[in-house]
């Protein structure tokens, strides 16, 4: 009798809950299909299912420099099931707009992904052939020379825009809609330079129609070992990086947020996935939550004094 009454006082209780995950769960991207940011978000959300037993959805929502996905993810309930996958726009954004739409405390750092330089490019027959060769002319003939960008507040332009900050150069920025018409501008001389990413430069580069001058990252790129870095060729320590990273809605449970964290790290040791990265010139990385918290903080003091310092806006 005690035993049927045990079992009927259990039926009573509600339902335990059963491990994290229940169901699929949606990695946010900002920005459009077909991007860098993208395809390695679908690249990782393809490993995590595996991991997780459960399916992982890319969700694009992109708009406004990716401000829109970021303020719907720290929005979204904290119970894991919506991640945002962002780049380094998430350090610039708030130093080019008035007002963000939702409160940076809002969203939790979970791991940095991974880490590309970019590539100081010129057109392949360029007088310019050293970063010191560009630098004497910029400095001989001032508001001459001219840079291009995939637009106001990308990397792109916020790496120009160190590197001529940081030499104390007069330069004129000439922005496009995105990376790959500046590009095709530098390779046909209609515009100077350009720091460029090494999955849209390298290609060309190789195939002799542009020439590197230095890589962004403190380290030289095992793609092009000869090219130095430009703080080995002209401004010790400059670096400008793409990232990409995680975050979670705040106050997600400490338990879950470790599952997901393992996942991530888990992923990136994948063969396939660090041979993928390799070919867009990026180093996985799978952070701890506190370390990729730190690097935050420096690019966001970083950009937010060459932004600042250059009165840049966005186009």
């Amino acid at each position: 009798m005690g035993t049927m009454l045990a079992a009927l006082a259990c039926l009573a209780l509600p339902a335990a809950h059963a491990a994290y995950p229940e169901r699929p769960i949606t990695i946010v991207v900002p920005y459009a299909p077909g991007g860098a940011a993208d395809a390695v978000a679908r690249l990782l959300a393809n490993r995590m299912s595996a991991r997780l037993g459960r399916s992982v959805i890319v969700d694009n929502r992109a708009g406004a420099s990716g401000t829109i996905g970021e303020a719907f993810v720290a929005k979204a309930p904290a119970d894991g099931y919506t991640l945002l996958y962002d780049a380094t726009p998430y350090s610039i954004n708030p130093h080019l707009f008035p007002r963000m739409p939702y409160a940076s405390q809002a969203l939790q750092p979970l791991s940095l992904v991974l880490l590309a330089p970019n590539i100081l490019i010129v057109k392949a027959d360029s007088p310019f052939k050293t970063v010191g060769d560009l630098v004497a002319r910029a400095k001989a003939q001032p508001g001459q020379l001219n840079f291009a960008s995939g637009g106001g507040g990308t990397v792109q332009r916020l790496a120009a825009e160190l590197f001529r900050q940081r030499l104390h150069l007069e330069m004129v920025h000439v922005p496009y809609k995105s990376g790959g018409p500046a590009i095709s501008d530098v390779m046909a001389g209609q515009v100077d330079f350009m720091f460029s990413t090494v999955a849209a430069s390298y290609p060309l580069i190789a195939g002799g129609k542009l020439r590197a001058l230095a890589v962004s990252a403190p380290v030289r790129s095992k793609r092009l070992p000869d090219v130095p870095t430009v703080a080995e060729a002209a401004i010790p320590g400059y670096e400008a990086y793409e990232w990409n990273g995680i975050f979670l809605p705040a106050g997600t449970p400490p338990a879950i947020a470790g599952t997901l964290h393992k996942a991530v790290v888990d992923a990136l040791e994948d063969e396939d996935v660090k041979r993928r990265l390799a070919d867009l010139g990026a180093q996985p990385v799978g952070s701890s939550p506190a370390d990729f918290a730190a690097f935050l903080k420096k690019e966001d003091s970083k950009w937010a004094t060459v932004v600042r310092q250059g009165n840049i806006h966005l186009d």
